[in-house]
């Protein structure tokens, strides 16, 4: 018998393999012929410690000292960069703005108000008559989403992990040890179920007989324009009502309209309308003049209702254990909810750096949802 099947192999799902493989055997399933083939392959995602909800701000200092260090041998390149992150207002949005920012020490968030000159002067594109000011966060970094993905994989198959792609789950049932998965046209019995399905967890949960939570996918949209060399030291640049965000990619610029549109688990494709909206609303505000797109994408966040992380062990299923509902935060907070449910499925205390980071398990708890 397996100890550990994890369903999903995006981020959570490489994450849960690598954390739980030195505790037993480990069967990671991908219905896909390649892994992170949905959301975190189509992420731009950026290391910020500034977030407005608790659970993934706890979530991501724990989380830096693995991206800051990984272990040994994981990756061939950094994970973080320095980048920056900085929110844009105009006069009718400033209030926002000095509402985060104005009660905050600089010296403990990093926040920084700036005036509409001080976010000209650091993005000479944008327009002036556009620009009241800006919340600049300096300590927010780019993640390399790929490098880090690789890094759980490598790990996972130091401890003999098994991959299994092209694998979709088509059976979920009970016995009196644990679990029969059929994926792939094969069955396999386990002692512990991860559902890290992403937008198909509730589809998981409702195969193996254990009530949805009640996950909502939303589409998000990106695509590429060409740039220039002077752009590179630029920080990502993000509309105070998340109108559009742009940032440098290379020698390219990676914009979105950060839709959030309600869908169904799927492969996306990116809508005309979408990117029309964001070249719009970046050309009002800039004078980058974007007329043509270079690639485009869609991917899926997906949420809990309350928008916080589901890690743990459903009340109702014992043995059947949920790591899904990461929304726009399930890259830079992968490795320590990894940890999180390692201790969880394994019965260890909780590891010292999410007890330093201020970590509540009881908050992202599946239970919150069984009451």
């Amino acid at each position: 018998m397996i100890d550990f099947v994890v369903i999903g192999g995006g981020i959570a799902g490489v994450s849960a393999a690598a954390h739980l493989g030195p505790y037993g055997s480990v069967v990671l399933l991908e219905m896909e012929s390649v892994l992170s083939y949905h959301a975190t392959g189509r992420s731009a995602a950026m290391f910020r410690i500034h977030y407005p909800d608790p659970g993934p701000r706890s979530l991501a200092r724990a989380s830096r000292r693995f991206l800051e260090n990984p272990p040994p041998g994981s990756t061939d390149a950094p994970l973080l960069t320095d980048r920056g992150l900085m929110r844009v207002a105009d006069e009718g949005q400033m209030p926002r703005l000095e509402t985060v920012g104005g009660g905050t020490d600089p010296s403990v968030t990093g926040l920084q108000l700036l005036s509409g000159r001080e976010v000209t002067d650091m993005v000479p594109a944008m327009r002036p008559e556009r620009v009241a000011g800006g919340l600049y966060e300096p300590t927010a970094r780019d993640l390399n989403v790929a490098g880090l993905h690789q890094a759980f994989v490598r790990i996972a198959r130091r401890h003999d992990v098994e991959v299994r792609t092209a694998a979709a789950v088509t059976a979920v049932d009970r016995t009196p040890g644990g679990w029969t998965v059929t994926a792939g046209g094969v069955r396999m019995e386990c002692r512990v179920l991860i559902n890290a399905a992403g937008a198909w967890g509730d589809h998981v949960a409702a195969m193996a007989g254990v009530a949805p939570i009640g996950l909502k996918p939303f589409r998000r949209t990106v695509f590429m324009v060409t740039g220039r060399s002077e752009y590179a030291h630029w920080p990502m640049v993000v509309d105070a009502d998340r109108r559009f965000y742009f940032k440098p990619d290379g020698r390219q610029l990676l914009c979105s309209c950060a839709e959030e549109v309600l869908s169904a688990p799927m492969d996306t494709r990116p809508r005309p309308e979408d990117v029309a909206r964001a070249v719009e609303s970046i050309n009002r505000a800039t004078t980058l003049g974007i007329r043509s797109v270079n690639s485009e994408w869609t991917g899926l966040r997906t949420f809990a209702a309350d928008r916080e992380l589901v890690v743990g062990e459903d009340p109702t299923a014992p043995g059947f254990f949920w790591l899904v509902g990461q929304g726009g935060t399930g890259i830079r907070t992968s490795p320590a909810y990894g940890a999180l449910l390692a201790s969880q499925v394994t019965g260890a205390g909780l590891p010292d750096e999410l007890m330093e980071a201020g970590v509540n398990p009881a908050m992202v708890h599946p239970a919150r949802f069984r009451r």
